[in-house]
């Protein structure tokens, strides 16, 4: 664009111009058409996930410039596709703009769409853009996966180990410095700097799957013996949310929550564990697994994955004080210990206050 068009709004191009524009981020082989033809591998079910982001509610200028808006989406619906056990196969935007949002804000918004996509190798297959009082962005993604891979919550067992891929707490921590770039956090400069990318550039997990094949087997006869969502909306969330779902309940190990470490030289021990369970927006895998798949799979990721307790028939959820985990179970009596809760982390119905990422 030159530098006069770089002062352009939606307004002043109008929607041909917007559309123009768009296309240049689309595959041109499925655009141009009243929908996109897409031919999943043989053999293979359709996962279909959206995910809509509000302004001033899911992000602001304040904290996430558009590039990382546009990242940021196409991430949660690609995480929730990992959670499924599924494979991308595009995604579709829905683009709700008012009259005075500027074009470069879109072209940067699309440019971290198509950045996160091609990371992970699917890209932009259509969409739709219409007026709005407010900039409105709805991703639907398409991802397909093996009937025997499909990850759901309602197949828990009690007796297996939960698996929390990556850190959490990290993507609040970064908002908080995003929203607070002044604070005297005792930080270095690349601990503030990760933080702050786990926030505005999280990664969606699906470069577990393949592990996942790897330890559980290609059998289609025998479905995978797993468990597991993201972590979204936090990982407190995600593990009552399987545990409801399966009907068993679960003791989780603090001291083997997979906390950041510069997290916890920076804030109290009750703030950073209050972020890493209810903070939310870290986009990790939490899953249930057999015992030694469980250790498999954490010794294949290293320090990206940690057991971080075990599912139990009573169903009762606890967070419990004990050592950190190994692959079995948890064998000794708590010290002390406290029910999770879904009233905490982020709720889009609760008072304004308390929910806007501003």
């Amino acid at each position: 664009m030159s530098d006069r068009d770089r002062n352009a709004t939606v307004q002043t191009i109008g929607e041909q111009g917007i559309l123009r524009i768009l296309q240049e981020f689309c595959a041109p082989e499925v655009i141009g058409d009243d929908g996109a033809v897409l031919t999943p591998p043989a053999n293979q079910q359709l996962v279909v996930t959206t995910d809509v982001l509000i302004d001033g509610v899911h992000f602001s200028d304040r904290t996430t410039p558009a590039v990382a808006v546009g990242w940021r989406a196409a991430a949660a619906n690609l995480s929730d596709l990992a959670a499924m056990g599924a494979t991308p196969l595009g995604i579709t935007v829905g683009l709700g703009l008012p009259g005075d949002r500027a074009v470069a804000w879109i072209e940067a918004l699309y440019e971290g769409l198509t950045d996160c996509l091609s990371a992970y190798g699917t890209g932009i297959v259509g969409g739709d853009v219409v007026r709005s009082p407010v900039t409105t962005v709805a991703i639907t993604a398409f991802g397909t996966v093996a009937p025997h891979r499909v990850i759901r919550r309602t197949t828990a067992q009690p007796g297996q180990a939960i698996v929390a891929t990556g850190l959490h707490g990290a993507s609040r921590a970064g908002l908080e410095l995003l929203l607070h770039p002044d604070c005297a956090a005792p930080l270095t400069d690349r601990d503030r700097q990760a933080l702050i990318q786990a926030h505005q550039r999280p990664r969606p997990r699906l470069d577990v799957l393949p592990i996942l094949q790897g330890e559980l087997g290609d059998t289609p006869t025998h479905p995978w013996a797993i468990a597991g969502m993201d972590s979204s909306d936090g990982l407190a969330d995600a593990i009552i949310q399987i545990c409801r779902a399966s009907g068993v309940g679960a003791q989780i190990a603090y001291p083997a929550l997979p906390i950041p470490p510069a997290l916890r030289s920076w804030q109290t021990p009750q703030v950073a564990l209050e972020w890493a369970l209810y903070g939310g927006e870290d986009f990790e895998l939490v899953l249930c697994l057999w015992p030694d798949v469980a250790s498999k799979l954490v010794h294949k990721l290293g320090q990206d994955a940690a057991i971080i307790g075990t599912t139990t028939v009573d169903p009762a959820i606890r967070l419990v004080e004990l050592a950190p985990l190994d692959s079995t179970s948890l064998d000794s009596g708590p010290h002390n210990e406290a029910a999770l809760t879904l009233e905490q982390g982020f709720q889009h119905f609760s008072p304004p206050s308390s929910t806007v990422q501003a």
